[in-house]
């Protein structure tokens, strides 16, 4: 077996143990997909020290909460974060008489630490958000805007007592969402500028080749002008704005530009313009960005730009926390005749969405650079491509190295 078949097999657990030692749990995965239809269970397996703890209750809690503000500074005496969800069971000693059978994930986990483990399995509501965090600026680094998932395992007498942190233990997971698998209309904006002392107006028109976009893939803007107008257009100028509102508290709006292309491109009276334009939206660009939205993150791991928000009908908009949203903005620099101090623009947005694929999707288009690289093999090209993939992976998230890997030998196939 080939060492990348190995690595397919194996599978990781997850562990952490109480400072006592009387307390360990266990998982098999951080993170918990929202399929749309259904979410995956929270399913883990606990270890008790039952001559440790002796007369004392075992609980475990799974809690969605909301950090708005510096961390381990009160408000009026209260921590400055709320519970949007608190789900909390005992297990030892057991009470449910009728156990859940258990997962596959469960079955493995108690394979490896014994029989006399204790499962346990909770289920996410639907209304609940995706996990997301606000990135702190330079300037204020301990400022936090999260929303986080743990499950936390305590021992105490009764749940009025306060629980000791040496016999606790509190693991971080995420709650995260894949693209949907639609197909609408590719999505379009267009305007129409007029001027002053100006018979005719300047139509600007922009499209998308689909709706959602994948992390680390480049976004093709097709921009069409029609200048009929008197005015010249001096260049034009692509962005990619992530809107972040924070709907709990303060129904904040952060407005950031996390990608721009300019270029010169001029277009004079009565002529046209039809161009496709290249942008790659990427955390890699605003590390040192405060108010960047990102997707909610397990300690010491590089995440992503967070994913657009997709509200489950009949949702509390407020119950979110956060509410991240993208667009692509095309400007037209139009100078007047006081020069470029007074220069007007023309100006419009097309929304779009920023996810990341879905397994199936994933396994497909990993299927699909396998048959590229064997026939780029053939054409000596593919160690020529493959290092600049990883170049570019290494400025942009690393989990998107097939996504350039693709885009890339799809570039030495039309050469």
């Amino acid at each position: 077996m080939s060492a990348n078949n190995r690595d397919s097999k194996r599978h990781v657990i997850y562990k952490k143990v109480s400072r006592d030692k009387s307390i360990a749990a266990y998982l098999s995965r951080k993170d918990f997909v929202d399929h749309g239809t259904h979410i995956d269970p929270v399913d883990g397996v606990l270890v008790v020290d039952t001559g440790y703890i002796k007369d004392l209750k075992v609980y475990c809690r799974l809690s969605c909460i909301f950090r708005y503000g510096p961390e381990d500074i009160g408000v009026i005496g209260q921590a400055f974060k709320r519970d949007l969800y608190v789900s909390t069971i005992q297990m030892y000693p057991p009470m449910d008489e009728n156990p859940k059978p258990l997962t596959k994930l469960q079955e493995r986990v108690m394979k490896k630490v014994g029989n006399k483990s204790l499962p346990f399995c909770f289920e996410f509501p639907n209304h609940l958000p995706c996990s997301v965090c606000l990135q702190p600026g330079t300037k204020d680094p301990d400022k936090l805007c999260s929303v986080d998932f743990e499950v936390h395992v305590f021992c105490v007498s009764s749940l009025e007592d306060r629980i000791r942190k040496r016999s606790s233990v509190r693991l971080a997971i995420r709650k995260i969402q894949y693209a949907p698998d639609r197909a609408g209309p590719h999505p379009a904006a267009e305007i129409s500028k007029h001027f002053l002392m100006s018979d005719h107006p300047l139509h600007l028109m922009a499209s998308l080749n689909k709706e959602v976009h994948y992390h680390g893939e480049p976004i093709n803007v097709n921009v069409e002008v029609n200048n009929k107008s008197n005015k010249q257009v001096k260049s034009i100028r692509i962005s990619v704005e992530q809107k972040t509102t924070v709907v709990l508290y303060s129904n904040d709006n952060y407005i950031e530009e996390v990608a721009v292309v300019e270029a010169d491109d001029q277009i004079a009276t009565g002529s046209t313009l039809s161009k496709t334009y290249t942008i790659l939206p990427s955390v890699a660009n605003n590390r040192d960005k405060g108010g960047i939205a990102l997707d909610g993150k397990s300690k010491h791991e590089v995440s992503n730009l967070a994913s657009s928000t997709i509200l489950n009908e009949g949702a509390d908009r407020e119950v979110q926390g956060m509410l991240v949203s993208y667009a692509i903005k095309v400007s037209l620099l139009i100078p007047s005749m006081m020069g470029d101090l007074t220069a007007s623009d023309a100006t419009l947005e097309i929304p779009f969405l920023l996810m990341h694929p879905r397994p199936e999707i994933r396994k497909k288009m990993t299927s699909l650079l396998r048959m590229l690289q064997n026939f780029l093999q053939r054409q000596r090209k593919w160690k020529m491509m493959n290092d600049s993939c990883h170049t570019l992976a290494s400025h942009v998230e690393s989990t998107c190295l097939f996504v350039a890997q693709l885009n890339m030998a799809k570039n030495c196939l039309t050469a």
